[in-house]
């Protein structure tokens, strides 16, 4: 069994912590050459460089990231332990780190984050936003607890991970109350020839929306493509043209957008997904989250 030196771990935390190795040896109260010897001996025993030189600084490698975010939960337990036998309260909150994917609508992402923010222990929630292949690297660094996807983990992308339906809805179409009132007579074939703001193409939402009015015979015209859901939403309350958005916030999109709802696509449905490393959910707080989806968000 191979074992780490937590003294050495110790000393490349507080280099990073310091901003520095000159910085971490004054706190350390130990000479600079002290230090740099022990993040050798670290590195050498991991087998990876932890730094790389730009300039006169020092900057994390992509391992230095990963053994640094190890390091901040090492250090974070052994606090609590001696508070804990110290009978002192730790107050320390569980953290909940989690991706989600730019094609999920913020209004969805709000919905299926909230539950997971409430419950018997307290939750930081640290949450960033990026492409599905940027947020499954970092969830599979460990970077991530959870990423929340339109979409399940494709076969193209080479990460052991799981996904976990977390509920599916339908899609409605809105637009401004005059563009409402033209199109609500005759839908959905009044949408063929109607200005249409779309996702883009390398969505799975709008694959869907393209096979969709392929199916029925009918051609939009479209006038804007975004990567941004809640950007589409913002011109399509401009009366720029209709959009749509899944119905698990129908009533959301009305309000927040001044829009009215057009009416339903038959038969096309959007499907939302909680990925992790774990073939079955353990983070407290995303139990939370797959639960309240199924039984808030995505009830039929």
């Amino acid at each position: 069994m191979e074992w780490l030196n937590y003294h050495h771990l110790r000393y490349f935390w507080a280099v990073v912590r310091e901003g520095g190795v000159t910085r971490a040896s004054e706190k350390l109260n130990v000479s600079q050459p002290t230090v740099s010897a022990q993040l050798r001996e670290l590195e050498e025993a991991l087998g990876e460089p932890l730094f790389e030189r730009r300039g006169r600084t020092l900057e994390l490698t992509e391992m230095g990231r990963v053994v640094h975010r190890y390091a901040d939960e090492i250090f974070a337990i052994g606090q609590e332990l001696v508070d804990t036998v110290k009978k002192r309260p730790t107050g320390r909150p569980a953290r909940l780190s989690v991706g989600v994917a730019d094609a999920v609508p913020k209004l969805i992402a709000h919905r299926l984050l909230l539950p997971a923010l409430v419950g018997p222990e307290p939750v930081v929630l640290s949450c960033v936003e990026g492409s599905s292949e940027r947020l499954l690297s970092d969830l599979a660094t460990h970077g991530l607890d959870v990423v929340i996807s339109d979409a399940p983990v494709p076969p193209s992308v080479r990460v052991k991970a799981f996904s976990h339906l977390l509920g599916e809805c339908g899609v409605a179409v809105f637009g401004s109350a005059e563009w409402a009132g033209r199109l609500a007579s005759g839908f959905p074939a009044s949408l063929d020839g109607a200005p249409f703001l779309m996702p883009t193409q390398h969505s799975s939402a709008r694959r869907g929306l393209d096979a969709w009015f392929e199916r029925e015979g009918l051609r939009p015209r479209v006038v804007g493509e975004f990567d941004d859901p809640a950007l589409l939403k913002t011109f399509g309350s401009t009366g720029l043209g209709v959009f749509t958005a899944p119905t698990a916030i129908a009533r959301e999109v009305e309000q927040q957008f001044q829009v009215r709802r057009v009416g339903e696509l038959p038969g096309l449905r959007e499907r939302y997904y909680a990925i992790t490393v774990e073939r079955r959910l353990r983070h407290p707080a995303v139990v939370r989250l797959s639960q309240a989806a199924r039984e808030e968000v995505f009830a039929p």
